[in-house]
């Protein structure tokens, strides 16, 4: 789904604000890309450190074939189960592998919606997708504090009843 939005970016958009404020639609375009590349050298050992939060190597517009690219290298590294039980060394401390793909999971699916919501696009979620994400965000990211370090907004009251990608970026403290 990624990829199939990162290539409906149309050039005129390239500078739209998303829902997270402080990151137009390249921006966030490129910041999705890093992350996946970021993943990946965490898989495999890597420093965190060692992938920009930007993706600075990408033309505007390149990003759906950059994707490509950077899930190649994903795959090539997360195929592998016994990495879902590694430490991942992350800022904040070493998680198990499995518990670092929820939080990756739940960052790429915000971050797509972030763009398709920016760009007018209206993708087909997933529910297998989101349900890991659903299941772990009041634990991953706790209604309070918000703000400062945090860096999600107040959460959004949405139905019980909403579909699932709505309840999820409420929580994240978007408006869906």
């Amino acid at each position: 789904m990624a990829h199939e939005v990162l290539a409906g970016i149309r050039p005129d958009q390239y500078d739209e604000v998303t829902p997270c404020p402080d990151y137009s639609v390249r921006d966030m375009a490129n910041h999705l890309v890093s992350v996946l590349r970021r993943v990946a050298v965490l898989g495999a050992g890597g420093s965190f450190m060692s992938v920009p939060h930007f993706a600075e190597d990408i033309a505007d517009g390149d990003w759906a074939e950059a994707w490509a690219v950077s899930v190649k290298e994903f795959d090539a590294v997360w195929s592998d189960p016994a990495v879902l039980g590694r430490q991942i060394a992350l800022p904040w401390g070493p998680v198990p592998g499995v518990v670092a793909s929820v939080i990756y999971t739940n960052e790429f699916v915000l971050h797509v919606w972030d763009l398709a919501k920016a760009t007018g696009q209206n993708p087909a979620w997933d529910p297998e997708v989101l349900a890991a994400p659903l299941a772990n965000m009041h634990r991953a990211v706790p209604a309070e504090p918000r703000g400062g370090q945090v860096p999600f907004g107040p959460v959004v009251e949405v139905h019980e009843y909403a579909p699932a990608i709505d309840r999820l970026v409420g929580w994240y403290g978007r408006r869906p």
